[in-house]
């Protein structure tokens, strides 16, 4: 995996980062010093870009390629389309990563460094700035869980389906087993007493 610091002309988009929302949420100015912060990684199939369980501040969109969301090394998800944004939690809880991003064939992500842009821009003399990057995070969040939710009811009709066509759990299955004998009864012999 190689990483380059991202260098663009101020107050020019390039045109392979026009398409991407989140850049869009920002004023021209926010813009450049939100992608004067970020680093263009380009990564290879099964270079790790998130490590699950590790702690970093970055943010990550998807500029080509594909990735793999893994969680204790089970695939649980994809990342294919350029400008879909990646690991965005790190703004709002600020914790362990709860997932492992790999490159599934070569890839290519913009990271921002959100430390770095809350450096730069404190809260306290910036909101709007910081409006505009939790207001993104709220809709990235939103539309996860939307999709999340609405593959969970697809997973509910199909588990649904598969019970009322499968056979009644209540119907019993005779098994036969020998039938076991009395126990036998110990002989037990009586000696003879001779008397004198």
């Amino acid at each position: 995996m190689k990483e380059f610091a991202y260098i663009h002309e101020e107050g020019q988009l390039p045109v392979h980062l026009k398409a991407v929302p989140f850049l869009n949420t920002f004023t021209d100015e926010q813009l450049d010093e939100v992608l004067n912060s970020s680093s263009l990684i380009e990564a290879d199939d099964g270079d790790v870009i998130i490590r699950e369980g590790s702690i970093d501040s970055r943010i990550y969109v998807l500029l080509n390629g594909l990735l793999d969301v893994r969680i204790g090394g089970k695939k649980v998800a994809s990342i294919t389309r350029p400008g879909e944004v990646f690991g965005e939690l790190a703004i709002v809880n600020q914790d362990k990563r709860l997932a492992s991003v790999l490159a599934a064939g070569h890839a290519v992500c913009l990271a921002v460094d959100q430390k770095f842009l809350q450096d730069i821009h404190p809260r306290e003399e910036d909101p709007a700035f910081h409006a505009a990057l939790y207001e993104f995070v709220a809709r990235v969040i939103a539309r996860k869980l939307d999709f999340t939710s609405r593959r969970l009811a697809e997973v509910e009709k199909e588990l649904r389906e598969l019970k009322s066509s499968s056979s009644p759990a209540s119907e019993v299955v005779k098994i036969k087993t020998p039938r076991s004998r009395p126990a036998k009864r110990p002989v037990v012999k009586a000696k003879r007493v001779v008397r004198r």
